[in-house]
């Protein structure tokens, strides 16, 4: 069933406008009758169609309920910056797997240094890239992605969150099932770019309470690390 978002909802007059709505009638051709899913703040909301015009789809409430894909933990990725096909590929793929927000940061390794408002004019993209990935994945939300932050900030939003965990190619750290997650709401993941992390990067993280985390002898590309560790995190956690 096709799934669009909306931010607010009045359920007595649930409508879809603007591009969405002539994609309802002129790509998908639907019909008066036909149903869909309008996802608002993690619930959907399962409608049909009463009217379709040139620019409105007006609906009516067939039921609602939680979304069922929503994973039981937020979990904010924190990814330092790669260039950026591969950046589209980690926020497509995070987001299939579950992922709540992805805050790109720009650490001492980073390959790609864009600065705020050179990365400010990428994010209508990137974001767009999030939804598409919620619309195909059958998510509740819309993950944000964020304007670009420098490593110190990270680590202060991280230490906010319940767990919070780096990445860090080198051995001494635990693997993920190792780390406890019970009792958690919130999850930090802190991976980075093609170059890793340097030493003081890592021991700032630990010294700050982020569980270091190693992956294993094979070092992953930084596109293939969010997509593996995502999926370890929501087994883990059961929300796979």
């Amino acid at each position: 069933m096709p799934r669009f978002f909306t931010n607010v909802i009045d359920e007595n007059n649930i409508t879809i406008g603007g591009d969405d709505a002539r994609h309802i009638g002129r790509s998908l051709r639907m019909k008066i009758g036909e149903g869909l899913t309008v996802c608002c703040c993690g619930i959907d909301y399962n409608c049909v169609i009463s009217s379709i015009s040139e620019d409105t789809v007006r609906l009516e409430l067939v039921s609602k309920a939680p979304c069922a894909s929503e994973p039981s933990v937020d979990v904010t990725l924190f990814q330092a910056v790669p260039k950026l096909d591969k950046l589209e590929h980690i926020i497509q793929k995070t987001v299939e797997l579950g992922v709540s927000r992805i805050v790109p940061v720009l650490t001492r390794r980073c390959v790609s240094r864009p600065n705020e408002k050179d990365f400010a004019k990428k994010l209508p993209r990137l974001n767009k890239i999030s939804e598409e990935a919620a619309k195909q994945s059958g998510r509740g939300i819309i993950p944000e992605v964020t304007p670009i932050i420098n490593y110190k900030n990270a680590i202060a939003e991280m230490k906010k969150l319940d767990r919070s965990i780096i990445l860090y190619e080198e051995e001494g750290g635990c693997s993920l099932e190792k780390v406890d997650y019970s009792g958690i709401k919130t999850v930090g993941l802190l991976i980075g770019s093609e170059g890793g992390f340097d030493r003081e990067e890592a021991e700032l993280a630990e010294n700050a309470g982020v569980n270091r985390v190693w992956l294993g002898k094979r070092i992953l590309r930084c596109e293939t690390a969010p997509t593996v560790a995502m999926s370890l995190l929501m087994f883990l956690t059961n929300n796979l």
